[in-house]
Formats: structure tokens, C-alpha cells, sequence
């Protein structure tokens, strides 16, 4: 289960991933482009180029937790703002936001897809 708490480090890597990529080529990732150690209790955020798919990789201890979501509808916002050219390093509340389609360059809420009952 994908908890957001502010004792972890959040990472968003800048470039752009193929969401057909799994555990070992996302840990991968982390290791060669982020030069983070994937083992260590970080999450590590990875967004496509059309921004509409994210995917979260996380190490739990005995294991690789993936989180994967697919929007409806609208698109994700890339943080923007580091010296890191492979990671941008943000906040629990951040990434909230991000799920939540709130810009953070602009206080508004991004559109997002609503079902009709």
C-alpha cells in the first residue's frame, strides 16, 4: 500500500520512462542515471513523455513495491527546479499534489477524468 509520509525522500527522475519497464530496469535506473541506491527506503517517482502514466518505486525491506496509475484523462506536472539533472528532489505534500493535478507553479487544479453515473 503506497503511504506518503514526510520521513521519506521523494525523487522524480527528470527524464522521460517507458512504462513497460519493471522492478529491475526501474531499480536500474535509480542505480546508473540517479546514482541513487535503489535498496534504501527513497521513492523514486518515474513519469511518461505523454505525462498521463506514473509509476513509484519503492524498497520495503523484504521486497520492490511498484505503484502504477494511468490517467483518464489531463496530464501530470513534472517539478521543475534542481541543479540534478537526472532527479528532481521533492515533498510528501508535493506528490500529493501532483496526484491530485494541482500545479505548483500556479494555484489551480489540473483537469482529471470523472465518471458519469
Amino acid at each position: 500500500m503506497l503511504l506518503l509520509s514526510s520521513t521519506f525522500k521523494y525523487f522524480v527522475y527528470s527524464g522521460f520512462t517507458d512504462m513497460r519497464k519493471g522492478f529491475d530496469s526501474l531499480s536500474g535506473i535509480v542505480t546508473s542515471q540517479m546514482q541513487f541506491n535503489p535498496l534504501n527506503s527513497d521513492v523514486y517517482i518515474f513519469i511518461n513523455k505523454r505525462r498521463t502514466q506514473l509509476k513509484i518505486l519503492q524498497w520495503e525491506g523484504d521486497g520492490f513495491a511498484l505503484y502504477y496509475k494511468r490517467l483518464e484523462q489531463g496530464t501530470y506536472e513534472m517539478p521543475g527546479g534542481t541543479n540534478d539533472p537526472c532527479s528532481i528532489n521533492i515533498s510528501a505534500e508535493q506528490l500529493q499534489n501532483i496526484f491530485q493535478g494541482i500545479t505548483m507553479r500556479r494555484n489551480y487544479q489540473r483537469k482529471r477524468y470523472q465518471q458519469t453515473v
